[in-house]
């Protein structure tokens, strides 16, 4: 059995160049990727970190980048970030993706935050509705 506690907006953060120490990561990685809410920052392997958002909005913006850029002491160190899974394996690369999904030429009826969220379900696990689209 599997218990994910607390992991709703878990995100997975992969260093391959080496990273600052684990305390300092808990001060920098709040300021320098501009998460609004709390977060927890737990070290997973020698070069992944978990990271638990609290607000959605953190969680979509962790994982709409490509790569962020840790600074400590004129050093520079990329995370990647990638979503976390209950089967995570720090010793395979992940084969789970984000993804924006357009669906062009959309009658406006379908602009309806539900209509859309289950048009993007056929595809896989939809996040967030774009704000233009919503409103």
């Amino acid at each position: 059995m599997i218990i994910n506690e607390n992991l709703e907006f878990a995100v997975i953060g992969k260093f391959s160049y080496g990273w600052p120490d684990i305390q300092e990561l808990r001060k920098l990685i709040p300021k320098q990727c501009e998460l609004k809410g709390e977060c927890k920052i737990g070290l997973l392997s020698n070069k992944h970190i978990m990271i638990q958002a609290t607000l959605l909005e953190d969680y979509v913006h962790l994982l709409s980048k490509p790569v962020f850029y840790i600074t400590q002491r004129n050093w520079s160190f990329p995370m990647r970030t990638l979503k976390w899974d209950p089967m995570f394996n720090s010793e395979e690369e992940t084969t789970t993706t984000i993804t924006w999904i357009s669906f062009p030429s959309l009658s406006p009826n379908f602009f309806g935050k539900e209509a859309v969220l289950s048009m993007a379900t056929t595809i896989g696990k939809p996040l967030k509705v774009y704000m233009a689209t919503r409103n």
